[in-house]
């Protein structure tokens, strides 16, 4: 089937009243322009309404991209940061809507960050600037943002983050840990809780999917370098004879 009609059909289901997650004709109009099948390379998931896997990242079900841009509420001309690059699918809606020039996105997993490029350049969105960076400092080169969406659920919003809002700015993220909520936060951090939901934790250095794997935490590494700091050197030990000569055998 065709791919635009594929598109026209999700999006109908979106906006039917069995989901009501889509509202706006603004989105409507951009998720009906951008090919989602550039972004995600299996015919079967392209146009469903499913979340998946893929190179140790959930791709999020159209209902919930659907969700989260209707709290983010972008219009023309918003300077807007996405965190959580992910294959890129969220910053080119976010493209048709306010320009490319004007959406940055960022994700810490560097080989993420290489295929957003490469599905949004396919799709017709090269001018979506995608860059490696941990999630929580932000993109402060390019700030302030009129709008900020976090597709990684936190405790609390990254004081960093906040930081780079313009004054009527707005960050949409989810909040909680075990139980999740998502928020539509101003820059001085007070919150509007929308909907529940749930989505994975927002990443750190040394967690993401291209990570060699450890088998230490962070905390165990500073104990063992300690502990190591405080061994005696071999020039140091008691029990080393260093003038006695070698048995040969």
């Amino acid at each position: 089937m065709d791919a635009a009609v594929l598109r026209d059909d999700m999006v109908d289901s979106l906006t039917h009243e069995s989901k009501g997650c889509l509202h706006s004709d603004t989105l409507s109009v951009a998720m009906r322009a951008v090919p989602r099948h550039e972004f995600v390379d299996d015919d079967h998931n392209a146009y469903a309404d499913r979340a998946f896997e893929h190179m140790g990242t959930r791709v999020l079900a159209p209902s919930t991209v659907a969700r989260l841009l209707e709290a983010l509420d972008t219009d023309e001309g918003h300077s807007v940061l996405v965190v959580g690059a992910g294959v890129g699918y969220t910053a080119a809606v976010l493209a048709e809507i306010a320009g490319q020039r004007d959406v940055q996105a960022i994700d810490i997993t560097r080989r993420l960050v290489y295929e957003a490029r490469q599905n949004l350049a396919r799709a017709g969105y090269e001018g979506v600037l995608v860059d490696c960076r941990d999630g929580a400092d932000g993109f402060p080169e390019y700030a302030p943002y009129d709008r900020i969406l976090v597709e990684a659920a936190a405790v609390r919003p990254p004081r960093a983050l906040l930081d780079q809002l313009s004054r009527d700015g707005q960050l949409v993220m989810p909040l909680g840990a075990h139980q999740q909520t998502i928020a539509v936060v101003d820059r001085d951090g007070d919150a509007e809780r929308l909907g529940s939901c749930a989505f994975d934790p927002m990443l750190v250095e040394g967690e993401q999917a291209d990570t060699i794997e450890r088998n230490r935490t962070r905390r165990e590494d500073r104990e063992f370098a300690e502990r190591d700091a405080r061994r005696r050197k071999g020039w140091e030990l008691d029990w080393i004879d260093w003038d006695s000569e070698p048995q040969m055998r």
